[in-house]
């Protein structure tokens, strides 16, 4: 069988996968609950509907794993001032921790994956992806 992109693309999402759930299992994480808390990390003060919009989730999933997280210690979820109806996000203690170990999940699974090319090879081959990337999104 010829290799495709798509095959490749499919063996990195199950190999990442499985190397972050093992690492936010530690904390009481999932691998799903990963780009909650990264989001929320980077956008303190977010509503959910924002993080919704921006991870291009279905608001019912979504909502649903805002009070995982809520109820687990990662987030809080508070009214925001003059506005009832909406509410901001922000990352407690215990998701402070959890942001830091999603990041530093990319960097070890990079530098583990990447670790076979030398800077040049490195730098080609992430230029080549972010061009594919981007040709994907404007069709």
């Amino acid at each position: 069988m010829e290799q495709t992109l798509s095959y490749y693309s499919t063996a990195f999402y199950r190999d990442f996968s499985t190397y972050t759930a093992e690492k936010l299992q530690e904390l009481g994480l999932n691998y799903g609950a990963l780009f909650f808390v990264i989001y929320v990390g980077k956008h303190p003060g977010c509503t959910p509907s924002e993080l919704t919009k921006a991870l291009g989730l279905d608001w019912g999933h979504s909502q649903r794993s805002i009070e995982k997280l809520v109820r687990g210690g990662f987030l809080t979820k508070e009214r925001s001032d003059g506005n009832r109806r909406t509410y901001q996000l922000a990352l407690t203690e215990l998701g402070g921790r959890a942001f830091q170990v999603s990041h530093q999940v990319f960097s070890d699974w990079d530098r583990e994956k990447l670790g076979v090319l030398n800077g040049d090879e490195r730098t080609q081959l992430l230029r080549l992806l972010k061009k594919v990337a981007g040709q994907a999104r404007e069709s």
